[in-house]
């Protein structure tokens, strides 16, 4: 019997390794793994394990989150859209000590080389970067362009991860994923493109109990389900549920 949902954040994070990139969905602060990024952050401080990639929108927000798990001192590079915000303290630190180092990637590039994983695409071309320093290798050597029907596009290849670490709202235990509203994001895509899949649930629902015309991240896609309780804030007279 196919079951996907594992007992504890541990447990699904079993068999971790140096060197591994670790993409992480969320959009900003909507759709980030919160429970799992904890887990994350136990685990490789346990393991003693260095020299992880982390592929994710920004570089995170105060010290809690993506934030902490860069405090850790273990990842050797980020590759993000947006690194610099008000809070994005932690980085900055690292980054400017030299601790840490950052592959810029424009928002749409990195979605698509993202999905180009996922999808089995070898590479694509891309007119955005193109006269920038963003159409250059980190050893600051050209990359490829092209002139396709008189205009010049980058050539660009998919970003891959050895883990994903995602937030949807519901899972079966066939490990079948629905999202709630922007909480989506690079979620479906980042499922894809790993060979290992951890998604946090509110609600672990049995099989059926999902339209399938809903489901957006399929099974197939998908390693260990966890679920995880609905975090609550208050506000001004009023509660949200996150």
């Amino acid at each position: 019997m196919i079951n996907k949902v594992a007992d504890s954040i541990a447990q699904a994070l079993e068999g971790l390794t140096d060197d591994m990139t670790v993409m992480v969905g969320g959009f900003g602060t909507a759709g980030i793994p919160s429970e799992l990024l904890e887990g994350m952050v136990q685990v490789i401080s346990d393991q003693n394990l260095t020299g992880l990639t982390v592929v994710n929108n920004n570089a995170g927000n105060g010290d809690t989150g993506l934030a902490a798990l860069l405090k850790t001192g273990r990842i050797r590079k980020i590759i993000c859209s947006f690194p610099r915000q008000a809070d994005s303290h932690v980085f900055d630190a690292l980054y400017r000590s030299g601790k840490l180092e950052l592959e810029l990637v424009p928002q749409g590039n990195l979605s698509e080389r993202i999905r180009a994983a996922g999808a089995g695409i070898g590479a694509f071309f891309t007119p955005t970067g193109y006269g920038t320093q963003l159409a250059q290798h980190a050893d600051g050597s050209p990359k490829e362009t092209r002139e396709i029907n008189g205009r010049m596009y980058v050539l660009e290849y998919p970003i891959h991860a050895d883990l994903a670490l995602i937030k949807a709202e519901k899972g079966d235990r066939w490990g079948n994923l629905t999202y709630r509203k922007s909480a989506r994001n690079f979620g479906p895509v980042m499922a894809a493109a790993a060979k290992r899949t951890v998604a946090s649930v509110h609600e672990v629902v049995a099989l059926g109990a999902l339209d399938p015309e809903s489901v957006v991240t399929p099974g197939i896609y998908v390693s260990h389900v966890v679920q995880v309780p609905r975090q609550v804030t208050q506000g001004a007279g009023f509660k949200k549920a996150a």
